[in-house]
């Protein structure tokens, strides 16, 4: 595992907006009273998707206070799960999975077209610091194999020209369609189904 290093350049303040605000102390009241402190992932969560998706250490000082718990305890989760960003990815992140369900079916057609159309290398923004890229581990969309995250969303079943195209409409500002980009419903079979198809007789 690679060391997660914070940005160099940090913004000197953080606080949640309203929504943010509503969100984090919505997720607070479900824990029991004295275990807020349980909440911090899910508040690092909302800070992130507030700060264009990375997380300042200010920001992190900022949930310490909020939830009455010591800041390092904050940076180290936010340090070791691989969801949380420690410095800019841009608006829109893509996550590239390369484990070998999407090697095998082509994933490093889609790393030629992040490279193509984003950056060079991974973790690197684009001209115009809207985009970054990066290979990731297992997302839990074999069946849909070769695919990739952009910030919330699957994009499954893909190929070059298909990612190429999906990467123009993010770099446009514009949100591409989710799922499947061959018209399957969820993981369902390519060749329609193949099991359960005479539930009379079960």
């Amino acid at each position: 595992m690679s060391l997660k290093r914070p940005a160099k350049d940090q913004p000197k303040n953080f606080e949640f907006n309203s929504s943010s605000l509503q969100a984090a102390n919505a997720m607070v009241a479900k824990y029991p009273e004295g275990k807020k402190q349980s909440a911090v992932m899910a508040l690092l969560y909302i800070a992130q998707k507030q700060n264009d998706n990375w997380i300042p250490l200010v920001a992190m000082k900022y949930i310490a206070k909020f939830l009455d718990m010591p800041y390092i305890k904050v940076y180290e989760v936010a340090t070791f799960y691989s969801m949380y960003n420690l410095s800019p990815v841009g608006k829109y992140f893509v996550q590239v999975c390369t484990t070998t369900p999407c090697m095998i079916r082509g994933a490093g057609k889609l790393v030629e077209a992040c490279k193509e159309k984003i950056s060079e290398n991974e973790s690197q923004l684009s001209i115009d610091k809207n985009c970054s890229w990066v290979e990731v581990e297992c997302l839990g969309a074999c069946v849909n194999a070769p695919m990739m995250q952009i910030n919330d969303e699957y994009y499954e079943d893909l190929d070059k020209n298909k990612t190429l195209k999906i990467l123009d409409k993010i770099l446009k500002g514009e949100t591409p369609k989710p799922g499947s980009y061959r018209g399957r419903i969820n993981n369902e079979p390519e060749n329609n189904r193949k099991t359960l198809m005479d539930l009379k007789n079960a």
